[in-house]
């Protein structure tokens, strides 16, 4: 599966490789799979790469982390970008994996996000929020989700789909109840994010999603984990127990525990949402504000 998000994380991956001193095509052979969110590919590929006896072997999303997890029990598995690696039976404890599978986390700074649809939306009485029923880190975040929205007496609803068949239909009647649409960090949306922001501007609906990149893709802002970034982060973390430096068993989950402010203010404008100035010049000066 390709999309900005995960092709962000794939080429800081490669970043955090070089910044270790490892020159792919040089003194680093990467054989990059991409199963196009098909489960037979990703236990073919996950197969090939333990038959290959791969040194090492990175996950990109959680579907793709636990087919490699299922397939190679010994060789080191790094996890890139998957929201709660314990929760999805990855690790023992995200503070002490214990095996040969370590990583990055994509977790959302949760809070930050609703603080900012709350200042954004004063006048919001309902709050919708569309995930993907199958994606365990998907799930993760809207079980956290509703629990911050229970203490911050914001009422929700919630919607969920199966695949990206379901999203126009979901969308279509989520906006007709709602006053704003959150999206987790979602890889099947994330994927079809025209769709629902298509069916979300029709309705003057915004929509607020996890991910920077989802804000430039039609999302009105959000306090988002740079992707790119988190491949870094994961790149580097690959290079160090490719080296020896660390060791799987012993290397904490990495979390990221803020996230930085991006605006989309056409589509803010497009929709009829003031900003205030102190927000714009913080997107501007600490995060990004697409104009």
């Amino acid at each position: 599966m390709s999309h900005p998000a995960l092709d962000a994380i794939h080429r800081g991956i490669i970043h955090g490789f070089e910044e270790e001193g490892y020159k792919p095509g040089k003194n680093l052979k990467i054989d990059f799979q991409n199963a196009q969110n098909d489960q037979s590919n990703l236990k073919t590929m996950s197969t090939k790469f333990a038959n290959e006896d791969a040194d090492l072997s990175i996950g990109i999303a959680t579907p793709s982390a636990q087919a490699l997890a299922n397939t190679i029990n010994k060789k080191p598995v790094i996890l890139g970008a998957i929201t709660d690696p314990k929760g999805a039976g990855l690790v023992k404890n995200n503070n002490h994996p214990g095996g040969n599978i370590t990583g990055v986390s994509d977790q959302a700074p949760l809070k930050e996000q609703l603080g900012l649809i709350k200042k954004l939306m004063p006048p919001m009485k309902t709050l919708g929020i569309i995930y993907t029923s199958s994606d365990d880190s998907a799930v993760a975040q809207y079980k956290m989700f509703v629990k911050i929205c229970k203490q911050e007496n914001i009422p929700l609803k919630a919607y969920s789909i199966a695949n990206t068949n379901d999203l126009t239909q979901v969308a279509q009647q989520a906006v007709r109840s709602v006053d704003a649409i959150y999206v987790p960090t979602d890889n099947t949306i994330a994927g079809a994010m025209q769709t629902l922001v298509g069916a979300a501007n029709n309705a003057k609906v915004p929509v607020f999603p996890a991910v920077d990149t989802m804000v430039k893709q039609g999302g009105v802002a959000t306090y988002g984990i740079d992707q790119y970034q988190l491949g870094v982060a994961t790149g580097k973390m690959s290079a160090q127990i490719l080296k020896g430096k660390k060791k799987p068993s012993t290397t904490p989950i990495k979390f990221f525990r803020h996230g930085k402010l991006i605006i989309n203010e056409k589509q803010a404008n497009k929709l009829g949402i003031k900003i205030p100035a102190s927000l714009l010049k913080e997107a501007q000066q600490k995060g990004e504000l697409i104009k």
